[in-house]
């Protein structure tokens, strides 16, 4: 027996149609090189419909990838829904990988358009020549100053936008192919993941749950994760789908401009990657940080004394969020259980510092690396995560690396090892090739970071493992100081004894002025490990 409900196709049209019709007041504010600008979802839905034309103008053809290269602004978000709602797909792409990386991307994906801030022109211009199937390049002047390249024809999004008019949406399979974002590439080259129309529409669904990041009307959205990285979480969607204002800040990417627009535009849902809210926090000390409701974080483990840090100043912790490019992203957050919310103070601070229970749509699981078995909830046992849901990739576009990353029963390996509660909580203690072997037993690279970084004096630590004649590999840290502040190995391996086991402790301390960072921001223990590739541990 089968239902009476309507079969009605889930696509991002109708966050657009929405946006328009029930919200068309409501605010988007983009930071440019030279200040603010704003415009209404009202505005910004007419220019989207306008870009629909322009696409058409331009040929470019049914399921072509429209490539971004651009900071987060309402331009950017005009692309982010004309291309897949034209029928073609978003391909949004990481604007601090490596240029061989970059042109690899381009190629890979077969990009057919690309459409560039001008402040950014100077990083693609050399790489132009390499680009095999682009057949234009459309400029978006965001008060950067970057000449034309020579010899190349370039439109201007402005003009083009300016005689077009607007046009209906494409109607389409769900499941077609509606923008697509290739992994950081920290090993091999990156790996592309392609979402649809139904498993953004899902995803999205899944960020305004009240047990997610909750995003509603009432909120003012500011994703400080780059468009170009994972759907930026997702909020970019959120925001329009709700009708919630949206904050966008351009190149405005520092911790005092961050903090100016989230005091000045009333910010209550702020999101971006540990590192951007170490820098923020200072910042924001004795200014009215009042209209926060939530600051999700995510791209790396967030260390327990940052997000004790936001709450001692700001009286709100940080929201640990837990995902990848290849889960759309957000599959975990860490939100507090009914029954936990009465925990001592170090529980729940611990508990806030976990990646949390999977969200509604997603299943979590752990399995035995070597057999494939799945492994208990217990809080101790350890294993790698795996992941399935309709917004988790089964594949790569177009990858043979596919059948390393993916089950024989479907579900996503996401590289990570966790530990799982009885209640559902999911604490990831390392990366799969992160994880300091020693003596044959395992060492957790996160969780002695997050110990050495609970120290006053420190800003920023990373671990990795260098070889040891006797136990294979020994822990190694490499710690930045906070500025005006001394530290010594002694001092770092005095408050390390008695918070982690004698065996835990590092063979060797040393200070650096910057822990290396990926294109995302996460810390780059492949970069780190490079760097110190020679270096011989102490004898004992």
């Amino acid at each position: 027996m089968q239902g009476t409900m309507q079969d009605r196709p889930l696509r991002l049209n109708h966050f657009v149609e929405r946006a328009e019709r029930y919200t068309p007041s409501k605010l988007i504010v983009s930071g440019t090189a030279t200040g603010v600008e704003q415009r209404t979802y009202g505005e910004w839905a007419e220019r989207t419909r306008k870009l629909v034309s322009v696409l058409d103008s331009l040929e470019v053809p049914p399921e072509a990838r429209v490539a971004t290269f651009a900071w987060n602004s309402a331009r950017h978000l005009e692309l982010y829904f004309a291309a897949p709602c034209s029928g073609r797909v978003l391909h949004t792409l990481n604007i601090r990988l490596f240029p061989e990386q970059l042109t690899y991307i381009v190629n890979h994906a077969e990009d057919d358009v690309i459409f560039v801030d001008r402040s950014l022109l100077g990083l693609l211009t050399p790489l132009l020549p390499s680009f095999r199937t682009v057949r234009h390049l459309v400029v978006m002047d965001d008060g950067g100053e970057a000449p034309n390249p020579e010899g190349v024809s370039v439109l201007n999004y402005e003009e083009l936008l300016s005689a077009a008019e607007p046009a209906e949406f494409f109607l389409g399979d769900e499941n077609a192919a509606a923008a697509m974002c290739y992994t950081s590439g920290t090993t091999g080259n990156p790996k592309g993941v392609i979402y649809t129309h139904r498993s953004t529409y899902l995803h999205t669904l899944s960020v305004l749950q009240a047990d997610s990041i909750g995003v509603c009307e009432s909120d003012t959205v500011m994703p400080v994760v780059p468009m170009f990285h994972a759907n930026a979480w997702g909020l970019a969607h959120a925001g329009v789908a709700t009708g919630a204002n949206l904050v966008l800040p351009g190149p405005r990417m520092t911790p005092a401009a961050l903090a100016d627009l989230i005091v000045e535009q009333r910010v209550t849902v702020p999101a971006g990657v540990p590192t951007i809210w170490m820098g923020v926090l200072p910042e924001l000390k004795g200014r009215d940080t009042s209209a926060l409701r939530t600051i999700p974080c995510g791209g790396s483990a967030v260390p327990k004394a940052l997000s004790e840090a936001y709450r001692e100043q700001l009286g709100l912790p940080i929201l640990q969020a837990w995902g990848m490019t290849e889960t759309s992203p957000i599959a975990s957050v860490a939100i507090t259980r009914s029954w936990l919310a009465d925990l001592p103070d170090d529980e729940l601070a611990d508990l806030r510092a976990s990646q949390g229970p999977a969200v509604l749509g997603v299943e979590l699981r752990i399995v035995d690396q070597e057999t494939g078995a799945e492994l208990p909830w217990d809080g101790t046992t350890r294993g790698e995560l795996q992941a399935a849901g309709p917004w988790i990739a089964s594949g790569y576009y177009n990858d043979d690396r596919s059948a390393d990353s993916f089950t024989p029963d479907g579900w996503l390996r996401t590289g990570d090892v966790a530990v799982m509660t009885p209640d559902g909580y999911v604490r990831i203690v390392d990366r799969t090739k992160d994880v300091v072997k020693s003596g044959g037993e395992w060492i957790s690279s996160v969780e002695l970071e997050n110990e050495i970084m609970a120290h006053p004096a420190v800003a920023e630590a990373a671990v990795i493992g260098l070889p040891h004649p006797k136990w294979g590999e020994r822990p190694f840290a490499a710690v930045v100081i906070r500025p005006e502040m001394t530290l010594t190995q002694a001092e770092v391996l005095e408050f390390l004894s008695g918070r982690v086991a004698n065996w835990w402790l590092p063979d060797e301390v040393v200070f650096i002025d910057e822990i290396p960072k990926t294109s995302v921001g996460k810390f780059s223990k492949k970069d780190l490990r490079d760097q110190f590739a020679d270096h011989v541990l102490p004898s004992d």
